[in-house]
């Protein structure tokens, strides 16, 4: 596990510079638009920081893209096969929690599939709302027990539930229990589509 997180961190790094950059984005635009400041971007541009997922997810969401983008390997070539070996798990420095891309990366596809462990009693809370891309989750729990809050209303899941919900309001995930949580998130983003002429 440790031996993949500065690479990992280093991929973060490239995507956040590649999204950026190819958006035409400068850094003051990115750090306006995400409510993060240019320096911590800028560090984590440069891989010279450990940024929290929330952290993380704000980027995301300034560079109109879903989290689970930020941990793709822009190197790698688009392959439709993701296999077990290639994959780099990412813990949370603030939650402790780990994610792991299961698609394949930087594979033309709508959906992406994340796998999340939750330790006992940890909580991560994203504060963003509204976003220009529409982006859908459903929440898949393979072990233990979790809660998810959209906006006001918490839903309580248990082993084999699933929740599914639009990414629009602030979003918050707790594992109350004294036992850890896992569960697959599938996300789905909705371009806005193009006027027809």
């Amino acid at each position: 596990m440790s031996r993949a997180i500065p690479d990992i961190n280093s991929r973060i790094a490239r995507r956040v510079w590649a999204l950026r950059t190819d958006s035409g984005m400068t850094l003051d635009a990115l750090a306006a638009k995400c409510a993060v400041s240019r320096s911590m971007i800028s560090l984590i541009e440069r891989g010279e920081s450990s940024p929290t997922a929330v952290v993380l997810e704000k980027v995301a969401m300034g560079l109109g893209v879903a989290l689970a983008t930020l941990f793709d390997d822009s190197s790698a070539s688009a392959n439709p096969v993701s296999r077990r070996d290639e994959r780099s798990s990412w813990r949370d420095p603030q939650s402790g929690y780990v994610r792991r891309n299961i698609s394949p990366a930087n594979f033309p596809s709508p959906i992406q599939i994340v796998e999340v462990a939750l330790p006992a009693g940890a909580r991560v809370s994203y504060e963003t709302g509204a976003r220009e891309v529409s982006i859908y989750q459903q929440i898949w729990v393979q072990e233990g027990r979790i809660e998810v809050t959209l906006g006001s209303v918490t839903h309580r899941l248990a082993q084999d539930d699933c929740l599914a919900m639009q990414l629009n309001e602030p979003t918050a995930f707790r594992n109350r229990t004294r036992k850890p949580a896992r569960y697959i998130v599938i996300v789905a983003t909705e371009r806005s589509r193009a006027p027809r002429r």
